[in-house]
């Protein structure tokens, strides 16, 4: 394992992902950094050992779904969306 399909190398990444959540909130980054993170470990641990273009395929696909599985548990809570009903002009 050398170059870009080094599970450490993905460790870090995650690790840098998941510091940038800090900086812009709305669950991108950390889909992006529980993709990343488990494809490093899945890399470390000899499990997965495809070629980096599908590796990237898959960690797309694992970001999409964490993004979704996070907006499901801890996404917009009730009253966070303010509708209004009458216009402050009026």
């Amino acid at each position: 394992m050398t170059g870009l399909v080094n599970g450490w190398l993905w460790l870090v990444a995650a690790i840098v992902l998941a510091a940038l959540e800090l900086l812009a909130p709305g669950w991108v980054f950390m889909g992006l950094a529980a993709s990343v993170g488990l494809m490093g470990v899945l890399l470390l641990t000899g499990i997965w050992s495809a070629s980096l273009p599908v590796t990237l395929l898959a960690t797309a696909i694992l970001s999409g779904v964490a993004w979704l599985v996070l907006r499901r548990v801890a996404g917009v809570r009730k009253g966070q969306t303010r509708i209004w009903h009458r216009d402050i002009n009026d």
